[in-house]
């Protein structure tokens, strides 16, 4: 008779455990994702902003105004950001490693393509042609351990 018991009282652990479950996690519990895709992970307060092109089209020249060729970088939380060792490429694998570069609560830094003098606002990635392209590109970044924190995607490579 006690085994008996013993097993009544496993039956109703397991039957309140699943109660307590269902009443925690009511959507999952009662299917109400189920027809719905999963919900996009949270963006990293580190993000892309504005990209600004310079590349081949009209009235461009090789080398011309690269430093006007920018994306910017944004940090979107309340505490400042150490970016050594991020990085921004774009969709043909041409990469800029960010050097020590604390970026401040909600400010953001400029990328450029061209040749200029490291601050605070802006970097320079002393490239001598032009990177993104304004047909159509995808500016990647990555955090220091290579995870990608955001995207994004504009032209023919957009879809």
């Amino acid at each position: 008779m006690s085994s008996l018991s013993s097993g009544s009282r496993l039956a109703a652990v397991v039957l309140a455990s699943g109660a307590l479950l269902a009443a925690a996690f009511p959507a999952a519990a009662t299917g109400h994702h189920h027809n719905h895709p999963a919900p996009h992970p949270e963006r990293s307060v580190v993000a892309l902003g504005a990209v600004h092109f310079n590349g081949p089209g009209r009235g461009h020249r090789p080398g011309q105004g690269l430093d006007a060729e920018w994306v910017t970088v944004t940090n979107n939380s309340r505490r400042p950001v150490e970016l050594k060792g991020w990085t921004l490429s774009d969709a043909q694998h041409h990469s800029y490693r960010f050097h020590a570069l604390r970026l401040g609560a909600h400010k953001s830094v400029k990328v450029h393509t061209g040749t200029g003098r490291d601050s605070g606002r802006d970097v320079y990635q002393n490239r001598h042609a032009s990177i993104w392209d304004r047909a159509g590109d995808t500016a990647t970044l990555r955090n220091a351990r290579g995870r990608i924190t955001d995207t994004e995607s504009w032209g023919r490579h957009h879809r």
